[in-house]
């Protein structure tokens, strides 16, 4: 148990000892001043704590009773060491040590609590063990099903059973799970990163319809293998989505870098839960263990309750997930809420915005989206984007143009391109962003203005000129702002060292000197 340790002032170790008086007698020769020699021996539990004091080679030992500065609190009561003279001993300051069901609750929940939970989590780490243990627990309790339903399937227990079958059908869809798995890790490495929420409940979804599909075969035992072999693939990509995620979870609710410790209790938390989760099914099992056809019938009755359960307990697990770390869309909407509101918004604050961002989410609608990357020559370029490529010069780290996604020259046809030159830093991405984000808010502040602009540009010499003014303005606006932002978003607490990219946003163009 914890040990809280105090310290008091008001003890006599703090008062000063006048050694004895010894007076000298007038027959006696003084031959050099007396110096007393003071000997304090170290304070052990074994040893008696003596202070001796030497004069004329004669030994004067001391020995008091005093309490000790020194106080600890343990199970629920706070005790002082006090010398007896002989031994050090531990005394109850607030009364008697006596057994207490109330210390006794304290206890055991500090207990448990050190058991499964860090010592130092941000807030939110709580609720997120919360909805953990409900989805370990459905989803042990759905594997348990889902795998008696494939021992069915193959006959295992019954006398028809042929081993060596049974053994090379699961060898084999084992291995096939295993290679789909690495293609898959090698594919989506960088969306691990850049879209962690999204790609982590669509491999939970994938993972729960795997579980769905091991308890058709015991229905259609012919298609054993193929059914099988299905599910592990789903199973094996869902299995190394959670561990490549993992870590960047952890991560965000370490708060003294005690990532270590997070990993080994979340390691904790899924044995424990899973156990339960077992002995739930284990449950289920024997209480109809007499009745085989509705013991057969309980997985597809379980089934869509624990799937809920399972999701829900993910999805609102990953509500409580504050990641810190910086991406182009995260990094997008701090600097739309900076321009409009003025201010940098928590992580806290920027999850609950995110959600979890399905693939069929709004992403994309919003006029003038902002992309990033290299230029894409099946998209048509206006006029005024080739005067921005031509005008570039050796300094530039960045270029912004507009893109067309179709020969209309509406607004809503079009998006902004920001291409990084290579050597472009954090603070290159910061600024170009920014500067990106201020020429949106200018063209949508006159948005008829420049519709109309656009359906004569390449023959209107003022448009052009109006799109290098605003070029120029929202450059200057962003290297001013930047130094701001900058310090704001640390002080917020997002980790502003390095910005995550997908592979196309990791595309970057090199300048070529006339």
């Amino acid at each position: 148990m914890e040990a809280i340790i105090h310290a008091h002032s008001n003890s006599p170790l703090y008062s000063t000892w006048t050694p004895p008086y010894n007076p000298i007698t007038p027959t006696q020769k003084v031959t050099k001043p007396i110096k007393p020699k003071t000997s304090l021996k170290p304070l052990t539990l074994s040893n008696s704590l003596k202070t001796s004091f030497k004069s004329n080679d004669h030994e004067y030992q001391k020995e008091e009773n005093f309490n000790l500065p020194i106080a600890v609190r343990h199970s629920g009561t706070v005790s002082r060491y006090f010398w007896d003279g002989k031994q050090l001993r531990l005394v109850s300051i607030n009364g008697v040590n006596s057994f207490s069901w109330w210390d006794f609750s304290l206890n055991f929940e500090q207990g448990v609590r050190n058991f499964f939970l860090p010592r130092e989590v941000s807030e939110n780490y709580i609720q997120y063990v919360k909805w953990k243990f409900l989805h370990r627990v459905s989803s042990s309790a759905l594997q348990v099903l889902a795998t008696q339903a494939m021992f069915r399937a193959i006959g295992i227990g019954y006398s028809r059973s042929l081993p060596s079958a049974a053994a090379l059908n699961w060898v084999l869809k084992d291995g096939l799970g295993r290679l789909s798995r690495c293609i898959y890790t090698a594919t989506l490495a960088s969306a691990f990163d850049t879209n962690l929420k999204r790609v982590r409940f669509s491999t939970s979804v994938l993972f729960s319809l795997s579980i769905g599909v091991e308890l058709l075969t015991p229905i259609f035992p012919k298609y054993f293998l193929l059914l099988a072999t299905i599910a592990n693939i789903a199973k094996q990509i869902s299995l190394s989505c959670y561990l490549a995620t993992g870590s960047a979870v952890h991560r965000s609710f370490a708060i003294a870098d005690n990532l270590g410790e997070l990993s080994a209790k979340a390691q904790i938390q899924t044995v424990c839960f899973d156990n339960i989760g077992l002995l739930l099914a284990a449950t289920l099992n024997i209480l109809f263990r007499n009745n085989q056809r509705l013991l057969a019938a309980l997985p597809f009755v379980l089934y869509p309750i624990f799937s809920a359960m399972d999701l829900l307990g993910i999805y609102q697990g990953l509500k409580h997930v504050h990641l810190q770390t910086l991406t182009k869309d995260r990094l997008e909407s701090i600097i739309n809420t900076w321009i409009q509101l003025g201010y940098v918004p928590l992580p806290a604050e920027m999850s609950k915005k995110e959600g979890i961002d399905f693939f069929w989410s709004n992403k994309g609608k919003e006029l003038l989206p902002i992309r990033i990357g290299c230029l894409n020559p099946k998209k048509r370029m206006p006029k005024l984007s080739m005067l921005t490529l031509r005008s570039l010069k050796d300094e530039d780290l960045y270029f912004i143009c507009m893109e067309s996604f179709n020969e209309e020259s509406r607004i809503s046809d079009h998006n902004i391109l920001l291409s990084l030159r290579e050597g472009a830093g954090t603070s290159d991405i910061i600024v170009g962003l920014l500067h990106a984000c201020y020429v949106r808010k200018g063209i949508l502040r006159d948005m008829t203005r420049w519709e109309n602009g656009l359906e004569d540009l390449d023959s209107s010499d003022s448009v052009l000129r109006e799109w290098f003014v605003l070029m120029e303005e929202s450059k200057r606006s962003a290297k001013i702002d930047f130094g701001l932002l900058y310090d704001k978003m640390l002080e917020m607490g997002w980790a502003c060292r390095n910005i995550l990219l997908s592979t196309q946003e990791k595309s970057r163009y090199s300048y070529l000197a006339e």
